[in-house]
């Protein structure tokens, strides 16, 4: 698993184990999707060597010194250990959105509150008649409730907890994930700079070197070989292509794992909160509840009737403000905000949008580059009628 490795990176032009197909874009459109860009329209990046450390650059014109198009197979799996990479890494990235049930969590925050409104902890007795009586009664049926809410409350709190631990420890695994998304991302640069530097050299030097030879002889044998050799630099390019499509997927994962990372990190704080604040308070409210109720049975011990009557009316009143007042607080206070929920929506939908738009983009950007490809090609025999006539 990818965070269970260190991964490094060893550029190779043996096939990989298995024939793998570059990640299609609909593969990619599976995983969540990046976050909204609200910055104008950035300029077009061109990838250069100097992005990469003095080694690394080095490492790269080693390697690319090592290209040899003619080789069919070395071309068909170049970089192809690359790419299987990208693709298992967006299986799993994609497996770990299928197993997170975050709904689950939410049901139990939400039966949480439900437990926790549902109990009253500040029931007046009402009217003088058997005052004594209904006091005796009251605390004694809170106490029952109590120990009935607290029992679902435990049973809820601990689900949480293990909840909140299992979210922590997909939030280490997405950061290890990241991590190996940047070195994937950094394998694929360096087999696209290394292919670009080849392209360079053959349409620079060794084509032009077999175009001259060709004219020199006439020969139909050398206006052949100049012919294939333009189309193996064609191939080679086409793999380059479909190896940058492949590190955009690339580029797309890391903002993708960040969101599933922040939508995990939401939930653990909200359960934190919960469990070291809400249900503390809620207990806490709970002793007071029934402290007042003994200290309003020794005082009717003590006065008359009268008495009594006055003061639990007064306390009670007081009692009952400061209880509603703070229940209906509580109870008002949603565990998540409508307003981050409408934006988390917002958010998805510009960001499935955007892949949409960039999948459009790369379809065009494909499409193009087969007419330059025809246009080039279309070029080559002409020039190689001309040199035959």
């Amino acid at each position: 698993m990818a965070d269970e490795k260190k991964y490094e990176i060893n550029l190779t032009l043996d096939p990989a184990p298995s024939a793998p197909a570059a990640p299609t874009a609909a593969a990619a459109a599976q995983a969540p999707a990046p976050q909204e860009q609200t910055q104008p329209e950035a300029p077009v990046e061109k990838l250069d060597i100097n992005v990469l450390a003095p080694a690394e650059q080095a490492a790269v014109r080693e390697f690319a010194a090592k290209i040899d198009v003619t080789d069919s197979a070395q071309v068909l799996n170049y970089g192809s250990n690359a790419q299987k990479n990208i693709a298992d890494f967006s299986t799993q990235a994609l497996e770990k959105v299928r197993t997170k049930d975050l709904g689950e969590a939410g049901d139990m925050l939400a039966d949480l509150v439900a437990q926790l409104n549902g109990l009253n902890a500040t029931e007046e007795p009402k009217g003088l008649k058997g005052l004594f009586k209904r006091a005796s009664r009251s605390i004694s049926d809170l106490k029952t409730k109590y120990d009935k809410a607290e029992v679902n409350v435990d049973k809820i709190s601990a689900a949480l907890d293990q909840h909140w631990i299992t979210l922590n420890k997909d939030i280490v695994t997405m950061d290890n994930m990241y991590d190996m998304n940047q070195a994937y991302f950094k394998e694929l640069t360096m087999y696209i700079l290394a292919g670009k530097l080849k392209l360079e050299e053959l349409r620079n030097k060794d084509l032009p070197e077999m175009l001259a030879k060709a004219e020199q002889s006439g020969l139909p044998e050398d206006a052949q070989a100049a012919n294939d050799f333009a189309n193996l630099i064609g191939r080679f390019e086409k793999k380059i292509h479909d190896l940058e499509l492949t590190r955009m997927i690339s580029i797309q994962m890391g903002p993708q794992i960040r969101i599933i990372q922040n939508n995990d990190a939401l939930m653990a704080e909200k359960i934190q909160t919960a469990i070291v604040n809400t249900i503390p308070l809620w207990k806490s409210q709970m002793v007071l509840a029934m402290s007042m109720y003994h200290s309003q049975q020794a005082m009717e011990a003590t006065h008359s009737v009268s008495e009594v009557t006055n003061e639990l009316l007064k306390k009670n009143a007081a009692a009952l403000h400061t209880g509603s007042v703070g229940v209906a607080q509580e109870a008002e206070r949603g565990i998540v905000d409508l307003e981050t929920l409408q934006q988390t929506n917002q958010e998805l939908i510009a960001t499935l949008e955007d892949v949409r738009k960039i999948q459009v983009d790369g379809r065009a950007r494909r499409a193009q580059a087969e007419i330059e490809l025809g246009r080039i090609e279309g070029q080559l025999k002409q020039k190689l009628l001309e040199l035959r006539g």
